[in-house]
């Protein structure tokens, strides 16, 4: 219906391409038609305004709409509305409005163009299982005619069956486990919130990993760790060294490991989809011991090497002239290994030895020497003269010449 005020005629027209426009929340909008007017008349003004059942006003005029209208027109008579970042209150129908140069000639085109809102959800199934077929539908409130877009942890998919809306998975996998989300073309930027596809499917790559690596010796400590791909995620470890359970948990550790603990080792998986076994490894515990007793042999044989005593020497204490009546003591020094133990005692000339010991203090005259001994063998010391009358009787000497002379 055109709502005519005053007109010298019936040629105004205002004619719109869309009655009714739906959009996404935060998109932009455009607004289309053509119009006439009769002759004899000069377009003054054009403009857009919401049609409330009052005086249309000028929507480029009104603070809501600050920034975000502009508005479009040709010689042709074609016009256009540009909405920007739409928001729910911009549910409104929107009118075209033309002013002449004669005062009451003025025209409103009605009914204007109504504008609709809507947003983007997935529907979906939450969880698949492996092999069966899952649909997933970009659920909206008003139908839209741009084409569907369709995106799986934040890339677009091209190559799964996309029907209007409907995004059709064909005989699920593990892999099809992840994020998923809708947008139309033209406002990938406004797409829908994720939904979360979660797959279950039995257990499968179930293996064991040793840690440290490389060669296991006694009395280091080793740590088994089962690793696994199921879903539901595994409940229950156990572990297995051949056919007898030693544990549970996800990790199996042996401290202070020794050579009784060597053999293979298996983890057995378990959801509620069933259970699995890994492959085996196997450990091989180096003994320590042994290279611990090839060291001591080695440092025995090192320390086993000896001598017998040398560098055998005397010392003579006190040192210098010796005064008749006083003792000397001689010491003897050796070097051996191990050390020396017999010390004997000879004065040269003499049949045997006069004494044993470390140390000896002689009451004659003479020459004497020292052998020192252990059990690899002995060795003597040089002579060592010792005069015990040295110092009287060159007192007596002295005394005779003096009482000679006189």
């Amino acid at each position: 219906i055109l709502y005519l005020l005053y007109s010298f005629g019936a040629e105004w027209s205002v004619k719109y391409n869309q009655q009714e426009i739906c959009a996404l929340k935060g998109s932009t909008v455009f607004m289309n038609g053509t119009f006439t007017h009769p002759e004899g008349l000069t377009v003054k003004e054009t403009f857009w305004g919401k049609h409330t059942g009052e005086e249309l006003t000028d929507l480029s005029k009104d603070p809501d709409y600050s920034g975000r209208v502009e508005f479009l027109t040709d010689d042709q008579k074609h016009f256009s509305l540009k909405l920007s970042d739409v928001i729910k209150r911009d549910e409104h129908q929107f009118c075209f409005r033309i002013k002449t140069n004669v005062e009451k000639e003025r025209w409103v085109g009605t009914p204007g163009v109504q504008l609709r809102l809507t947003e983007l959800h997935v529907e979906a199934p939450e969880e698949v299982t492996e092999g069966q077929t899952a649909d997933l539908t970009c659920k909206t409130t008003y139908s839209l005619t741009d084409p569907f877009i369709w995106y799986k942890n934040g890339r677009p998919l091209t190559t799964k069956t996309i029907k209007n809306n409907q995004l059709h998975l064909q005989t699920v996998g593990s892999e099809d486990a992840g994020s998923y989300s809708c947008a139309v073309g033209g406002s990938q930027h406004l797409n829908s919130t994720a939904h979360s596809l979660r797959v279950r499917y039995p257990l499968k790559r179930v293996s064991v990993s040793i840690s440290p690596s490389g060669e296991i010796v006694e009395g280091s400590s080793v740590t088994l760790t089962c690793s696994s791909d199921g879903n539901p995620p595994v409940k229950i470890y156990t572990w297995f060294k051949g056919s007898a359970s030693v544990g549970e948990g996800k990790t199996y550790s042996i401290p202070n490991i020794r050579s009784e603990d060597s053999g293979e080792y298996t983890c057995q998986s378990r959801n509620d989809r069933g259970e699995r076994r890994s492959t085996a490894v196997k450990i091989n515990v180096l003994c320590r011991l042994l290279v611990i007793e090839i060291t001591k042999i080695i440092i025995i044989f090192i320390l086993s090497v000896s001598d017998p005593p040398k560098s055998v020497s005397v010392s003579i204490s006190p040192s210098g002239e010796i005064v008749e009546g006083s003792s000397v003591t001689l010491t003897c020094s050796s070097d051996g290994n191990p050390p020396v133990k017999n010390y004997t005692w000879f004065k040269e000339g003499g049949p045997s030895s006069v004494r044993s010991g470390h140390s000896y203090s002689p009451l004659q005259s003479g020459s004497y020497y020292c052998k020192a001994q252990n059990q690899h063998g002995a060795q003597r010391s040089d002579l060592v003269p010792v005069d015990l009358n040295g110092e009287t009787q060159d007192f007596c000497v002295k005394f005779l010449h003096l009482m000679i002379k006189e």
